[in-house]
């Protein structure tokens, strides 16, 4: 396992992160997944043995259970919680007031408090936004969640599914004020999907902040298990498939990537991971499972070794079409690079 600085700070987190929206299963987080607690224990236990030192979990999964079985897994295997980078999320529904949701100081405050005890810490490592709340100022936001790095109950923030402008706006202002400022964008991004190229990467390059991946398997069309033309019976694609993706070319690159995986001896789940792990703006990919095998595999796909010709057929097959002003700028900027 190797371990990335998260952005532009000097706190060190695992190039796998253990995800844990399937734990819990209330509400409509049962068909993502229902571990119980023996099951969530012996997930954490096994994802630390590898090396993960980067836990991430948001309050509204499963409307906290998540968080609950996550911090009752650390002290139920007696892990030293500061070897440990704990991050949460703030944003969704937890209740049906109409303060129940959002970024106001009233929601986050209060949310932050609720997630510190579900996940029995006196500190959250990482607290991230869920997403851009268009109704609350971002200056307010902002000043809450630097209030809270301030306290000491937050060590560090982080947004999630954020535009390049909105993160940039908020990037600007926390600087301009001398606030704490984002240090990571948690963001979906697959080797079936590569749209965080055209604005974000090289915003996130420009500006040290680090990349952590949701869905890293877009949603399982890449975990090896569909094929062309035919219907997903079982797994998530079965009943939760939220994430907008062109199949016809994520089967084109599974094709590349079958070939590759038997070849190599892994699986294609596990090269599309390992994908994502040799690109420079990653800082580290969300895993999470029903199964202890597959969270077993996907812990190896660390020990994927491309060649610089499987990296390029990968990157044509699943290259994105030119779109302005990406294609100008290209062509404009040949002269200027260094």
């Amino acid at each position: 396992m190797k371990y990335n600085l998260l952005g532009n700070t000097g706190m060190r987190v695992s190039e796998l992160c253990l995800g844990t929206m399937t734990y819990g299963g209330v509400g409509r987080f049962a068909p993502i997944g229902s571990l119980g607690q023996d099951a969530v224990d012996e997930q954490v236990r096994a994802a630390v043995d590898a090396g993960v030192n980067f836990i991430d979990t948001a309050n509204v999964y499963s409307f906290g259970v998540s968080e609950e079985l996550t911090g009752r897994a650390i002290r139920n295997l007696g892990l030293r919680r500061d070897d440990l980078v704990l991050a949460t999320k703030v944003f969704r529904p937890m209740g049906q007031g109409p303060n129940d949701e959002g970024l106001s100081r009233k929601h986050i405050f209060r949310e932050a408090e609720a997630s510190l005890k579900r996940l029995q810490t006196d500190y959250i490592d990482l607290y991230q936004i869920h997403a851009f709340d268009p109704l609350t100022p971002l200056e307010e936001t902002l000043d809450v969640m630097n209030d809270l790095v301030r306290s000491g109950k937050v060590r560090y923030i982080g947004a999630s599914n954020l535009a390049a402008w909105q993160l940039m706006k908020a990037l600007a202002h926390s600087s301009y004020h001398g606030l704490s400022r984002f240090v990571s964008l948690q963001a979906y991004y697959s080797v079936a999907s590569r749209e965080l190229e055209r604005e974000l990467i090289p915003l996130l390059l420009d500006q040290k902040v680090g990349l952590m991946i949701w869905s890293p398997l877009a949603g399982g069309l890449l975990s090896g298990k569909y094929k062309r033309g035919q219907a997903p019976d079982q797994g998530r694609l079965s009943g939760f498939d939220i994430i907008p993706v062109d199949k016809e070319k994520a089967f084109d690159i599974v094709d590349v990537l079958r070939t590759m995986a038997e070849a190599k001896g892994f699986s294609v789940a596990q090269l599309a991971l390992a994908w994502l792990l040799h690109q420079q703006a990653v800082s580290s990919v969300i895993i999470g499972a029903n199964k202890m095998e597959q969270l077993v595999a996907n812990l190896d796909s660390v020990n994927v070794v491309f060649t610089a010709e499987e990296l390029a057929r990968l990157d044509e097959v699943s290259r994105l079409s030119p779109e302005y002003p990406g294609w100008i700028l290209e062509r404009t900027a040949k002269d200027r690079i260094k």
